[in-house]
């Protein structure tokens, strides 16, 4: 109970309880806010199941991503293989198979490391990087900045696979490869590696590109035989995915029934042949418009455009070397290489464009 005496001690007393006040009331606010502001809570930290890595760091696309950590997930960083038998997952148990001629990696010769990925830049990089950045580098230590001074180019493949668990399969397993996204029939994707990561998928553009590939069983000349009948059928509404027994994954899609985006074949040239090719998924459209969205807007020398020819259409062939050296944006396999057809002639490529604009657009006007 206060009390008045002489002087303002009285007042002095009333502003000493205010500034107690105050205090307390500080500190309670302060722990209700730790509780709902997740940059200072702490323990675990809540996953949205949308996040792609980039350099250690985590973004948001807007839709699900199976990271390499994920239950479920596939981890091109493991050396050991992925599908086979405990007994047999060692390295030693690999190069057995590798003489055996049950495994062929692409990297020469084969046995010599586990590996299925490398340093970005690592043969040049006494050329582009000052002695503290490659050092800095060396150690796996990127940052987002300079990768984003280097990564400009988007590059999709289709897996020849069919499912992404398939794929897996054969890249990391068999053929000692990787990418760093695939894209599964129901729209699901999975990231194998963080993007600082120099994936082994498109030969040349490893160095400065993202890689993804797409679940589809592939293009083939019109005038050869090709595999459709095993892996579609039709009803009223078109064609529609079907599966042929042992395929890894199909389980993942629990029943759906998936169909190309596009119910007939499509048909056209690339580079001097004329291909036929089943279109992707509507859930692959729409994953892939999130993704190229979201790595335009962390990379931004990935434009969102396509090699073009003079009139302005997708141009249909590899680019030439100084074409390649002076491209950045969103490119198939066969712009890399000429002995490539895909993303082959299904992919809609304007669309793709068009839609992952727009979401870009979104994602600018959210900041």
């Amino acid at each position: 109970m206060l009390t008045r005496t002489t002087g303002n001690s009285w007042v002095t007393t009333s502003w000493l309880v205010v500034a107690v006040c105050c205090l307390v009331m500080g500190c309670l606010a302060y722990r209700v806010g730790a509780q709902h502001d997740p940059e200072r809570a702490l323990g675990f930290q809540k996953r949205h199941g949308d996040e792609i890595v980039v350099c250690g760091q985590m973004y948001r696309i807007g839709t699900p991503v199976k990271l390499w950590m994920d239950p479920g997930g596939f981890d091109a960083y493991r050396t050991t293989r992925h599908f086979s038998s405990f007994e047999k997952r060692d390295w030693n148990s690999t190069v057995q198979e590798m003489q055996a001629g049950k495994i062929n990696f692409v990297t020469k010769p084969q046995e010599s490391s586990p590996d299925r990925y490398g340093l970005r830049f690592g043969s040049q990089a006494q050329e582009l990087f000052t002695p503290e950045q490659i050092q800095q580098i060396r150690s796996g230590g990127w940052t987002l900045e300079l990768l984003q001074d280097k990564v400009d180019q988007f590059v999709l493949h289709f897996d020849v696979c069919g499912t992404s668990s398939q794929c897996f399969f054969i890249l990391h397993d068999i053929r000692g490869l990787s990418v760093h996204f695939m894209l599964d029939a129901d729209g699901t994707i999975y990231q194998t590696l963080d993007l600082k990561e120099r994936a082994w998928h498109a030969t040349k553009s490893n160095d400065r590109s993202i890689g993804i590939e797409i679940a589809n069983i592939g293009a083939y000349p019109k005038d050869q035989a090709n595999p459709f009948e095993q892996w579609y059928a039709r009803d009223d509404q078109g064609a529609y995915l079907i599966f042929p027994p042992k395929i890894r994954g199909v389980e993942r899609f629990g029943g759906k029934k998936l169909r190309p985006r596009r119910p007939e074949l499509v048909t056209l040239k690339v580079g001097e042949t004329i291909y036929q090719q089943y279109d992707y998924t509507a859930q692959q459209y729409a994953a892939l418009v999130k993704l190229t969205a979201a790595l335009s807007d962390i990379f931004p020398k990935i434009r969102l455009d396509v090699p073009r020819m003079p009139d302005g259409k997708l141009l249909d062939r590899t680019l030439t070397d100084q074409q390649w050296a002076s491209f950045s944006g969103i490119m198939g396999h066969y712009h890399v290489q000429g002995n490539k057809s895909d993303p082959g002639p299904a992919m809609d490529w304007e669309y793709l464009l068009e839609e992952s604009r727009a979401q870009l657009s979104e994602i600018q006007k959210q900041r």
